[in-house]
């Protein structure tokens, strides 16, 4: 069946009932909580500035997350390479993967907020060219070799456990960010499904000759919460999770967008997009069982501050009366 995945961004808006802390202390335990269910990964992003807190240093929780669960594949999606010193990235990836082999995938983005640029003093304009310099250079660091780059000499030690090229992937959005994916001779998890990135991106593998490339597109519903009364339910939570679709939405510039990104005005447009699941047990169970096996299905259980107890009693209810439907082999 589909990959069952588990996404926070760690947000508090001001109207959320509870502190960072306690939004922190919920994540970390609901990652745990999804672990034992038998999910297949849990998911953190990066953004900066954002006045909700929304997470800026993905690599430093991917430690505490990674601590606090035993099989659940961590993806950090994406890390916005361009705003980083790419020797630093590698070698918390390096570290990271002796501490926990083989549980990580980072997905590499050019990133798209202009905030963010200026706030680290670099040119928006440029992060395309940037972002493939940066994960050259993180490639080669983690080679574990001595490397010359911008004029000194660079070693990264330790080496992964992990080959790179398979726990690294190329994100984006639009066909010259998959042509450079291609380029870079990694796979590549863009941000919407797409037909024309996909088709750039095997277009240029077929180009310069590389024939072990794959596109990760993302297919399912980005948000399910389960209810015995979904009317109530909507009620409770419609507030927290249109702030989430709001400011996300926000955030897209011209000319790109993302499968979870919806342009909602009220509570109802959110009902009405298929990205949003929110029912019974018994019609999320027949919603999720649509899902094609190479697609996904993305709690985001805390989105837009959303409260601890109601949280809670959907994944409960998830696990009691859906997953069972889903995986009836799956312990929990």
């Amino acid at each position: 069946m589909a990959f069952l995945s588990m996404r926070h961004d760690f947000r508090a808006p001001a109207f959320a009932p509870e502190s960072l802390p306690e939004i922190y202390a919920t994540a970390l335990e609901q990652f745990a909580w999804a672990d034992g269910h038998g999910f297949d990964s849990l998911v953190l992003s990066e953004h900066h500035g954002v006045d909700d807190g929304w997470l800026p240093a993905p690599l430093t929780m991917a430690a505490a997350v990674l601590a606090r669960t035993a099989n659940a594949r961590l993806m950090i999606s994406a890390a916005i390479l361009p705003l980083h010193d790419p020797i630093r990235v590698a070698e918390q990836i390096a570290v990271l993967d002796n501490a926990f082999p083989g549980r990580m995938w980072v997905v590499f983005g050019a990133g798209y907020r202009v905030e963010e640029f200026d706030m680290a003093g670099l040119e928006h304009a440029a992060r395309g060219r940037i972002l493939e310099e940066h994960v050259g250079v993180v490639l080669e660091a983690l080679s574990g070799e001595s490397f010359e780059w911008r004029g000194r000499e660079v070693r990264v030690t330790p080496k992964p456990v992990t080959d790179p090229r398979r726990m690294l992937f190329v994100g984006g959005g639009v066909p010259a960010a998959a042509r450079r994916a291609a380029r870079l001779r990694l796979a590549m998890f863009p941000m919407n499904s797409d037909a024309s990135v996909r088709d750039a991106y095997f277009e240029e593998a077929r180009k310069i000759g590389f024939d072990r490339g794959f596109v990760l597109q993302p297919v399912g519903p980005t948000f399910v919460h389960v209810a015995d009364d979904p009317e109530r339910a909507w009620a409770e939570i419609g507030k927290y999770v249109l702030y989430e679709a709001q400011t996300y939405a926000s955030f897209q510039t011209p000319g790109q967008h993302s499968t979870p990104g919806i342009h909602a005005t009220s509570v109802d447009d959110l009902k009405a997009s298929p990205q949003y699941v929110v029912g019974t047990p018994e019609d999320v169970l027949a919603r999720l069982r649509e899902v094609p096996a190479q697609g996904g299905i993305v709690f985001n259980p805390l989105a837009g501050g959303l409260p601890a107890a109601l949280a809670w009693s959907s994944l409960e209810l998830f696990a009691a009366k859906v997953l069972p439907g889903l995986r009836p082999l799956a312990s929990g």
